[in-house]
């Protein structure tokens, strides 16, 4: 099958490697496989492998008003059908609110079935006026739109009723890649220290301040655990100053984005999410595949479709309060037996989410949704 990806970027992120992933397996089952970016392939943090062809527009520049703003969209619409008419797919995936709109746009009367995927829960990412709009024109114009969780499938049935939807959680691939920049886990930890761990985009989302305040609270009467940080983003320096404010310099690391994450998953004695909305968590299960048990805040979808409370992690509710995070990491790091008992399960999602079974789905769904077009066509 021929197929065509088309994302903003291949910047740092979970969709971005979601993307990777599924274009690097699907080019080892025999797949052509193009991937095609706004942003200039300078940008790429994510490595796919050979094969994979990577075609960048060039377009990602913001605009000043709303006129430049259309015309922009207009431009990136009519490039990507020009790309989409020569290389001729047999299907598109348009990764991404935004991206999926435009491509379902690009793909009118060509043809060519277009599938859009949602990675977020839409009510907690909320778009403007505009892009609200779009999406809700564009979307019953897909052959599908692919939601993370049921939970999202509802809002999609409801909001968009006449969009045709589908469920397809993240495959999980175990082991994962190893790209530069490398770190390894000696660098900052002596081997006797237990680590603590979180890996996200340093955003508001994953409120790491609630991170941050649970661990200070524990953290003189754990004095042999270290909090871990990996990722990069704009509000590095608040927290910064907050680590620096609760005297956590010696105790807290904010190493930024590293290439070897599986070697930080498998060093974490415990795994930390206090994300305040996800879509379908990929660093959850990653911690999970390596044998992490797991405290993460139950926000409305994503981890409570992954952790089995009290078996392989904990869920915390509510969402946002710094106290009930800090009880759940205090059951975890004051008892080494339940963690570890938990961390033994956890490694199940290798069989839930795994690369196979995932892409079974999305083959399905292409094989599908490409049937009915060429049906359509006749």
């Amino acid at each position: 099958m021929n197929i065509v990806i088309f994302i903003h970027s291949l910047r740092r992120g979970g969709a971005e490697r979601t993307v990777v992933n599924l274009a690097n397996e699907w080019l080892k089952h025999g797949n052509q496989v193009t991937v095609i970016t706004l942003e200039d392939k300078s940008t790429d943090f994510y490595q796919m492998n050979v094969g994979i062809t990577h075609i960048s527009l060039n377009l990602a520049r913001e605009s000043s008003n709303i006129f430049k703003a259309i015309f922009a969209n207009l431009n990136r619409i009519l490039r990507l059908r020009r790309v989409l008419c020569r290389i001729k797919p047999d299907v598109v995936l348009g990764m991404m609110t935004i991206s999926a709109a435009l491509a379902i746009l690009a793909g009118i009367r060509l043809g060519i079935p277009v599938v859009g995927s949602e990675r977020v829960y839409p009510p907690m990412f909320p778009l403007n006026r505009f892009w609200h709009q779009i999406r809700q024109w564009t979307y019953p114009h897909a052959a599908s739109i692919v939601m993370q969780t049921h939970k999202g499938l509802t809002w999609l049935q409801n909001e968009i009723p006449r969009a045709n939807g589908s469920v397809i959680p993240n495959p999980i691939p175990y082991p994962l890649s190893v790209f530069e920049p490398k770190l390894a886990p000696q660098t900052l930890l002596a081997d006797e220290r237990k680590l603590l761990l979180g890996v996200g985009r340093l955003a508001d989302q994953k409120r790491f301040d609630c991170c941050l305040m649970s661990f200070a609270t524990l953290a003189k009467r754990y004095g042999d655990w270290d909090l871990v940080i990996l990722g990069e983003g704009p509000l590095r320096g608040a927290l910064e100053l907050q680590i620096k404010a609760l005297g956590l310099e010696s105790r807290v690391h904010l190493p930024g984005g590293v290439g070897n994450v599986g070697d930080w998953y498998a060093r974490a004695d415990l795994y930390v999410m206090s994300s305040s909305f996800e879509g379908f968590p990929n660093t959850l299960v990653e911690a999970m595949a390596h044998g992490c048990a797991v405290v993460s805040y139950d926000c409305d979808t994503g981890p409570r479709d992954i952790i089995r409370d009290g078996e392989d992690g904990l869920l915390v509710n509510p969402v946002g309060d710094v106290t009930a995070l800090t009880s759940a990491l205090d059951q975890l790091m004051g008892d080494d037996k339940r963690r570890e008992r938990m961390a033994q399960k956890a490694v199940d999602v290798r069989e839930r989410f795994s690369v196979e079974s995932v892409l079974a789905m999305w083959d399905s769904l292409f094989i599908k949704v490409v049937a009915k077009s060429a049906t359509y066509l006749k």
